[in-house]
């Protein structure tokens, strides 16, 4: 046994030393962005029917009310790279948390419509660039033998901020005539948590090496592995960073490289498009549509937050097992049974006990799958000279089309009527599904030059 340990390459043996307390405690307190990023998404829910009587919305007002966050996360997510590179890491990820603190309390106190939306499209860039930066600090702070589950932690807190906002929501309910304004301003409490943890994690040594501040970065690793684990892991990075090619936008409209970026957009669209975030966005109103009373709907909305917590879990435990492909395709599959199913529901008027099974059939199905698949499948598939223009352009696709789903959904309500919508919703995941039977590779188990490979050839 002696003789195998000391067979063992020197890289095997510091990953072995790897400071492991030090990588969650810096990890958690980067993935409070992603509580931020579920907690504000979803915090409009509970608010949508006080605060469109206060300012007395109509149907398209409303949708503009709830969708226009997407908007501004679409500015954060183009901004958020190129911010992240000239500021670094932390210091984005502080100023997102201010953004987040402010925005959270103007939202909250706005006198007027204009002041509300401008408070929520701001609160978006907050969102997009922390998505963005986020999950890129986490990997880059985290050795290769725990960034996958370092990162999946990250999408667990997205989770967790939708089960706090839904549960905020509901303590706050019989606050006063105010319980919305008190509901968008519970969330300048986790931001300000956010900002003050951030003072005692490192900056991205990979940013650190790139600025030639090698001491720091050095330092930094050092803290995560040791000795030598900083001088094999700084060496590397160096060298990555001498092999750099300047990216070009056009280069993504290259004949050998657009179908790939085509999946990529489309796997971005069909995330946000196939029904979650009518359920996430106004749950409340559909529960009280089914014939639910005000306080028993929002109980029920935190049940989904729960649901969506705990089914998230299976995804990140069988994602390396079952393969990408399979779990968009079961997910994709089965969650346009589900959405005819809420379709048949609301036309035939099915009790709210109905309503509320299958409503947490999706959000299960949809945590289980093309949640946390999305954002892995987006990470695998593009070629190292395009990923940072093709991931930005796919995240792009995703907040509009988010922007899209969150505001038309009002409007579908009243003008075709919830079993029509959902309809709706049902073939556009049986779209995806022979999407991504057809036309999406599966990636388990392959590195990223071996996927490479395999879409280019």
């Amino acid at each position: 046994m002696a003789l195998i340990i000391q067979a063992q390459p020197e890289s095997s043996r510091v990953y072995a030393e790897v400071n492991r307390p030090y990588v969650y405690l810096i990890s958690a307190i980067a993935a409070l962005g992603g509580v931020l990023f579920g907690f504000d998404l979803v915090i409009i829910s509970g608010t949508v029917p006080f605060f469109t009587r206060h300012f007395q919305l109509n149907e398209l007002q409303t949708g503009w009310a709830v969708g226009c966050i997407n908007l501004g996360a679409a500015i954060g997510a183009l901004i958020g790279g190129k911010l992240s590179d000239s500021l670094g890491r932390k210091k984005l990820l502080m100023g997102c948390a201010l953004l987040f603190a402010v925005t959270g309390a103007g939202t909250g106190w706005a006198g007027s419509f204009s002041a509300f939306v401008s408070f929520r499209m701001l609160s978006g860039v907050a969102v997009g660039a922390a998505a963005l930066v986020c999950p890129m600090y986490v990997a880059e702070i985290s050795p290769a033998s725990m960034r996958g589950r370092m990162v999946s932690f990250y999408q667990l807190a997205i989770v967790i901020g939708i089960l706090l906002a839904y549960l905020s929501n509901y303590l706050l309910l019989n606050s006063g005539a105010d319980n919305w304004r008190w509901m968008f301003s519970s969330q300048s409490v986790p931001s300000s948590l956010f900002f003050f943890g951030l003072f005692f994690v490192a900056e991205s040594p990979r940013w650190l090496i790139r600025k030639h501040r090698m001491t720091e970065a050095e330092a930094v690793l050092t803290q995560i592995g040791g000795n030598g684990y900083a001088r094999i892991e700084s060496t590397q990075i160096t060298a990555s960073f001498a092999q750099e090619t300047k990216e070009s936008v056009s280069d993504l409209f290259r004949k050998d490289l657009w179908p790939i970026v085509l999946i990529g957009i489309m796997v971005a669209v069909f995330s946000q498009a196939v029904g979650q975030n009518s359920l996430f966005s106004y749950a409340p109103e559909l529960f009280r549509q089914a014939g639910m009373a005000q306080d028993s709907a929002f109980f029920q909305s935190i049940i989904i937050g729960v649901i969506n917590f705990m089914f998230t879990f299976i995804a990140i435990s069988t994602i390396d097992k079952v393969g990408r492909k399979k779990l968009l395709q079961y997910g994709s599959g089965l969650l346009c049974v589900d959405a005819l199913a809420l379709s048949a529901a609301f036309y035939w008027q099915l009790p709210g006990g109905w309503v509320l099974l299958f409503v947490l059939a999706f959000i299960a199905i949809y945590a289980a799958t093309l949640g946390p698949v999305t954002w892995v499948a987006l990470s695998e598939i593009f070629p190292n000279r395009i990923r940072g223009n093709a991931m930005a352009l796919s995240t792009l696709a995703l907040w509009i089309t988010n922007f899209f789903t969150t505001t038309s959904f009002p409007i579908m309500k009243q003008s075709l009527g919830l079993p029509i919508t959902f309809g709706l919703h049902a073939i556009l995941c049986f779209i995806y599904f022979l999407f991504v039977r057809v036309r999406i590779p599966e990636t388990k188990g392959k590195s990223l030059e071996e996927i490479e490979t395999l879409l280019t050839k």
